[in-house]
């Protein structure tokens, strides 16, 4: 679990102020404003040269911008009960997209795991911060978006103005120009507000935390939750409006995000699996991003990648992000079903409204259950295409809330749950089986999909491959976890020119495997 708001506080307090003495003064960790501390910005900006530093801030070089607001503990199922005009105003302008976080075993809902998917464009088994203690953080290998922004344009202007410190102590690196603790969210915004209004920060990060101290008391279904999301709407109209106010602002290019990093309960508190708790966003508002725009494809790992291209910063492979750029993600064909997907018929944990799944493979596609025996669970009789709300929560805590690769709508085989109704003999046993793709005969092709196979007993996964009709070919057969990316070489022969490619999966009420993204490169 998350460390309670009280808590927190302090023991940011203490970690900050251990921190300011070992870190380099080229990125400092500002203090936070006193309550007597005078409003000098009009002094300050009139007394300046053109194009100098603000307050230890570079100048920036960039007509494009971006800015990502945080909101901690944000639950955006309650925005309308609470009225946030601000936060809606991004909403009807930009692009709103509601997914799911990971929970253990890959890592609990909790701060330091989520901020750290968020800043650095991976998810916990990669960055390796699956606590707020940041224990041994992989950094070094998935640094932040801004280090990465720093690295490749050094002349950029960077700012994080964070209230719970380790967002600007250790989420976001050295390599950013100024990292400042704002001690509590009326100085983190006063903050922001400051430099934005009369600095030139080119990339900005702002991390707002008291809507997570409510969540931490009160709970989501209390006044107290519903009125700190208010004040943090207000906030956030502060720093928007001081965007807008920019003399500048009209020859700028702006990108503005909204983000959360984990939800709660009703009764308070997070770090389980529950729905409530896994629920977050990405509101995205700029050039190219049509109004009201709801999306089922985007998460928050896609936050880092987008701030990099809008700032001109091309995503190296060898970066290995789990997030792609927000206008780079493109439906795939299981993606053509949501539309068609069913209510529930023989699970109960999913609520009787929620449509997430279909055993109709979309056009081209097929499913081989020949082998399937009669009976088990309808829902999972051989492949089906699921969506995350509905496939994870039919029985959580089995490591399904680990398929955060997964978007929108996914192709699933879960021998666990099929064997939880009464079945003929046999052993779950079905094929999924792709359309023809184009190949070029005697050249090299890739075949790349996102794959999460988890063994819980006696099971098999195996890629097969057939060129013109021919036998299957084995591409690869799974024997340990894996939860990634795959991209497998195929050799393709002489004279061939279509391709098909096999999933098959054989279990015996053991765990699952999910597949998505199917593609063949030539």
């Amino acid at each position: 679990m998350d460390n309670a708001r009280p808590f927190r506080t302090a023991t940011a307090t203490a970690a900050l102020t251990l921190a300011a003495a070992v870190v380099l003064p080229s990125a400092a960790i500002a203090a936070p404003p006193g309550p007597d501390a005078p409003d000098t910005r009009s002094a300050s900006t009139a007394s300046r040269p053109a194009h100098a530093p603000y307050a230890g801030l570079p100048y920036g070089t960039k007509r494009k911008k971006t800015l990502v607001i945080g909101l901690d503990g944000a639950a955006i199922a309650k925005f309308s009960a609470a009225g946030v005009p601000n936060i809606q105003s991004v909403v009807d302008s930009g692009m709103t997209a509601k997914s799911n976080l990971f929970a253990n075993p890959m890592a609990p809902t909790v701060s330091g795991a989520g901020w750290s998917s968020i800043a650095t464009g991976v998810w916990p088994d990669k960055h390796n911060v699956v606590d707020n203690n940041f224990t041994a953080p992989n950094y070094s290998q998935y640094p932040d978006y801004l280090s990465r922004l720093e690295s490749t344009q050094p002349k950029a202007s960077t700012l994080v103005v964070g209230t719970w410190s380790p967002i600007p102590q250790t989420v976001f690196g050295e390599k950013v120009d100024l990292r400042i603790a704002g001690g509590n969210d009326a100085g983190t915004t006063a903050k922001a507000v400051d430099y934005l209004a009369n600095g030139n920060p080119d990339s900005t990060f702002v991390h707002l935390d008291e809507v997570d101290g409510a969540g931490h008391s009160y709970g989501t279904e209390r006044e107290e939750y519903l009125a700190a999301l208010r004040t943090a709407d207000g906030q956030v109209g502060e720093i928007l409006n001081a965007v807008k106010n920019r003399p500048s602002y009209t020859s700028e290019d702006w990108l503005v995000v909204l983000t959360a990093d984990h939800g709660h309960t009703p009764t308070g508190g997070h770090g389980g699996n529950t729905p409530a708790e896994r629920q977050t966003f990405v509101i995205a508002q700029g050039k190219g991003i049509k109004a009201g725009t709801v999306r089922n494809d985007v998460k928050i790992t896609d936050i880092a990648p987008t701030v990099l291209k809008h700032e001109g910063v091309k995503t190296d492979a060898a970066w290995n992000l789990d997030g792609q750029a927000i206008a780079d993600i493109e439906p795939d064909d299981f993606d053509s079903l949501r539309d068609s997907l069913r209510t529930r018929a023989d699970e109960t944990a999913p609520a009787a409204d929620v449509k997430g799944w279909t055993t109709t493979a979309p056009e081209g596609w097929s499913i081989d259950n020949s082998a399937m025996p009669a009976g088990g669970v309808t829902e999972w009789r051989g492949w089906s295409f699921a969506t995350d709300e509905f496939w994870t929560n039919t029985d959580r805590n089995q490591g399904r809330e680990t398929s955060v690769r997964n978007r929108n709508v996914f192709a699933v085989a879960d021998s666990d749950e099929w064997d939880d109704k009464a079945h003929d003999a046999g052993q779950f046993d079905s094929t999924l089986v792709s359309p023809e793709f184009k190949v070029k005969g005697g050249k090299a092709s890739t075949l790349s999909f996102a794959s999460n196979y988890r063994i819980d007993g006696p099971q098999s996964g195996e890629v097969f491959v057939s060129y013109d009709g021919g036998v299957p070919q084995l591409v690869k057969a799974y024997t340990a976890n894996f939860n990634g990316f795959e991209s497998l070489a195929l050799e393709v022969p002489k004279g061939a020119k279509k391709a098909k490619i096999s999933f098959r999966y054989t279990g015996t009420n053991s765990a699952f495997w999910t597949v998505d993204q199917v593609r063949l490169d030539r």
